[in-house]
């Protein structure tokens, strides 16, 4: 589990590799499986929440200053009206992954829609609603298209796969 929310890092001394970005404290049960994927590959992270729409300038920050940061890819999830990964990927030149959070009204498909309907220049790349696993192996496989270590793990993990 997260010990901290705001700059959550799985590796004391490693630089984030992945920043994970929520748009509330009620999504952090289902991203803790992201977190956990993560932790198993040894991919070191930070973990904010803040709001595309309750707290904009904070995803600002967050987003515009991923990549001095060292942040490779982001990751972010949302529910309902879920702006989140579409105005991070606005402000960052970074790689970006939808997590869509499933809802009480719809199920997830509103946020679904909202994360895969992006315009033209600012793509988003999306996972399964709910899939936060998916999205942390699918930050370490593009992190891994450029580090060998990484691109390991992803081996390994798919040769366990194969094997179980």
């Amino acid at each position: 589990m997260v010990d901290s929310i705001e700059n959550a890092n799985t590796l004391d001394s490693a630089v984030p590799l992945v920043g994970i970005v929520i748009g509330s404290q009620s999504d952090l049960e289902v991203m803790q499986e992201t977190c956990d994927q993560l932790d198993e590959f040894e991919v070191p992270y930070e973990l904010v929440i803040a709001s595309a729409h309750r707290s904009p300038d904070k995803v600002h920050a967050f987003a515009g200053g991923a990549y001095q940061r060292g942040i490779k890819v982001i990751i972010a999830a949302a529910g309902k009206a879920a702006h989140l990964a579409g105005v991070c990927a606005a402000f960052t030149p970074l790689p970006v992954i939808a997590v869509p959070m499933k809802t009480s009204d719809l199920g997830g498909l509103d946020s679904l829609l909202s994360m895969v309907q992006m315009p033209r220049g600012v793509p988003v790349a999306c996972v399964a609603i709910n899939g936060a696993r998916n999205a942390a192996i699918l930050a370490t496989q593009i992190l891994g298209s450029a580090d060998d270590v990484y691109l390991q793990k992803i081996i390994d993990y798919k040769q366990k796969m194969a094997e179980s």
